[in-house]
């Protein structure tokens, strides 16, 4: 199964094209533009270099959530393209969940972490079951401060990870931790291989959805929601 992953969450974006779980070819660059912006430069020359056609794409996985607005809506949209265009199906998968599955940790319990900006964070609970991910609860946006309190209520188990791109932006609060002792596992901030061979095992569970049906997870409203509530 040839897979086609994009990711364009945020301005660290990547694309990537795997052979079922092996990586074939992966494109990823820094810059303040939105990796939306790029992302069809990256596709020819990845394309071009591994001397394929989208027409020859068994899966498109595509990033879903949490990450920039504009470029979730772009990256949905190319992904949802190409799967109508070609009758192909199409996985939406959560950066989180790929930020968490890069984890050498042995916890049964990790917590990636993503920069939300605006002094936020985006985090979710997942467990790992049968040699999968499961999210319990619902992915979130706060900030770092408001995260430990949570934690601390929530009264989660001592044995669990943080996992992140971005270490920084939660170390210097896990010392507020009660009576746990935690961990900070950082991880790649490339996700569309993880994304690809998180859409493949879903393919292997039917676990994918059609053009129509997938949708972004923003977690975050938009400011347009935000104004309107206030207003």
């Amino acid at each position: 199964m040839l897979i086609l992953a994009l990711d364009t969450s945020s301005p660290a974006g990547s694309l990537a094209i795997l052979r079922d779980e092996k990586i074939i070819g992966v494109v990823s660059t820094w810059a303040e533009e939105t990796y939306s912006a790029r992302m069809f430069r990256h596709l020819e020359f990845l394309l071009r270099e591994l001397s394929l056609d989208l027409k020859q794409i068994d899966l498109f996985a595509v990033a879903a959530g949490p990450g920039s607005f504009t470029g979730l809506r772009v990256g949905l949209t190319a992904a949802k393209g190409w799967a109508e265009v070609y009758g192909k199906p199409v996985a939406g998968v959560s950066g989180l969940e790929a930020v968490a599955a890069q984890a050498h940790s042995t916890a049964k319990l990790l917590i990636p972490i993503l920069d939300a900006r605006r002094g936020q964070i985006y985090f979710g609970f997942y467990r790992r079951q049968d040699g999968r991910l499961a999210l319990e609860g619902e992915e979130c946006v706060m900030t770092p401060s408001e995260f430990l309190d949570a934690l601390n209520a929530r009264g989660v188990e001592c044995e669990f990870t943080m996992v992140t791109p971005e270490p920084e932006i939660i170390s210097t609060k896990v010392s507020h931790i009660e009576k746990c002792a935690t961990s900070i596992e950082r991880v790649s901030s490339v996700l569309a291989p993880l994304i690809g061979q998180l859409g493949y095992q879903r393919a292997q569970h039917g676990q994918l959805s059609d053009a129509l049906s997938l949708d972004a997870n923003y977690v975050r409203r938009t400011d347009a929601e935000l104004h309107w509530k206030t207003s």
